[in-house]
């Protein structure tokens, strides 16, 4: 077993920190889980840095115990709905018809395609290389090593996002007593995690259905294409339950999570359903049916929103691995069925892969993205895996 790694979120609904122990043929064994309800967090972004760092304690606190080691040093997965994409083409001319392409001319595109020009309050976070094109055809290659050319040009997929943001989440290690030797985004990390090779070769869309933002990640030809975040999430639903049917808003979340369901059932909509009482709301009955037509409609919004920021992509190539859904909203009664209807493909759930020892990360898709965290910071961390993991993502943001 390598020395252990750990892994910090800090999502709006819960703070996670998992510990894990790699193995030569990377795989990864949970030794530790901290857990414990988010406070301070609304959308993925810290709003009330003490009640954040009392969260994020309490979660290194209990994963220490139950891996029995101390944690100095963490990796933060991100989200949040200020992170924005761009893609930016760069282009080298060579000097003759049989100029070889070789790692030079390569590595000089990819310098040009990560030069853009952002808002001045907002940093790079991720450059991600995509496909090669040699005078200008039209048909990509994914490596030029070797072809001959008059010209090379790279689509490079950038994400960015508001400096103080993620200077807030530093802030956050720092209040809490640990170092945070890298960040990703958490959609990122979720595909890394939940998706095999043969899905991101024959193409995918992969959605992160998270308490206060919905990320999303998509793959052809074993590229990233586009990648993004919504600020909407489960805790919209639970909002709007609490709002239509008059309820506090754990009522509503009670609800949501023991009878609710992305599409309404026409066998169960007479149901009635018993709220008991809570402090300043009354007990009450409601209508299976009620609930699940507003979980619906918001459910619905945030596939077709989803949609529109990818529809360009979307409608440009087939996506054989169909939709992935993973994230703590992947548990709803037929979420999938609702993500099949909207985006016309099949829908599948996503989990961790390649991970055992602790049993929850390989069982439930909340823990996507913080198991695929690992992953990445174990293969940084290998310097033999370094040429491959730069294909894929390169993250350009430091302290």
């Amino acid at each position: 077993m390598a020395h252990p790694i750990a892994v910090l979120e800090v999502g709006t609904f819960e703070v996670r920190v998992l510990v894990a122990e790699p193995r030569e043929d990377g795989h990864l064994m949970i030794t530790g889980i901290g857990r414990t309800p988010s406070s301070g967090v609304r959308k993925g972004e810290i709003v009330d840095l003490a009640n954040a760092r009392t969260c994020v304690k309490s979660a290194l606190r209990d994963a220490e115990d139950q891996a029995q080691v101390s944690i100095e040093e963490v990796m933060l997965v991100f989200s949040g709905d200020h992170i924005r994409q761009l893609v930016n083409r760069g282009t080298v001319n060579l000097y003759s018809d049989s100029e070889i392409i070789t790692s030079d001319e390569r590595n000089e595109v990819m310098e040009i395609a990560r030069a853009v020009n952002i808002p001045h309050d907002h940093e790079v976070l991720h450059a991600i290389p995509g496909q090669y094109y040699i005078n200008d055809d039209p048909d990509g290659v994914v490596n030029p090593d070797g072809m001959t050319g008059t010209r090379l040009s790279m689509d490079m997929l950038i994400l960015y996002g508001r400096s103080n943001h993620i200077g807030n989440l530093y802030s956050l290690g720092d209040e809490a007593g640990v170092e945070i030797s890298d960040v990703a985004f958490g959609g990122f990390c979720s595909g890394l995690s939940a998706l095999s090779p043969q899905q991101k070769e024959v193409g995918g869309i992969l959605i992160d259905l998270g308490a206060g933002t919905t990320d999303y990640v998509v793959y052809a030809n074993k590229l990233i294409i586009a990648a993004g975040s919504l600020g909407v999430g489960g805790d919209h639903v639970t909002n709007d339950l609490a709002v239509g049917l008059n309820l506090s808003t754990n009522q509503a979340e009670r609800l949501k999570v023991n009878y609710g369901a992305a599409m309404i059932d026409l066998g169960t909509r007479g149901r009635r359903l018993s709220i008991p009482p809570e402090s300043g709301f009354r007990a009450q009955e409601v209508l299976s049916r009620d609930v699940n037509t507003i979980i619906h409609a918001r459910m619905e919004e945030m596939f077709d929103l989803v949609k529109k920021r990818i529809d360009t992509e979307i409608q440009k190539r087939n996506f054989g691995a169909g939709v992935i859904i993973t994230g703590g909203g992947a548990r709803m009664n037929r979420v999938r069925d609702l993500a099949s209807r909207v985006f016309e493909m099949p829908c599948h759930l996503g989990v961790p892969k390649d991970v055992s020892g602790l049993a929850m990360p390989s069982e439930s898709p909340e823990y996507a993205a913080v198991v695929g965290m690992l992953k990445l910071g174990w293969r940084n961390r290998d310097p033999g895996d370094r040429a491959g993991l730069s294909g894929l993502l390169r993250r350009v943001f430091r302290k």
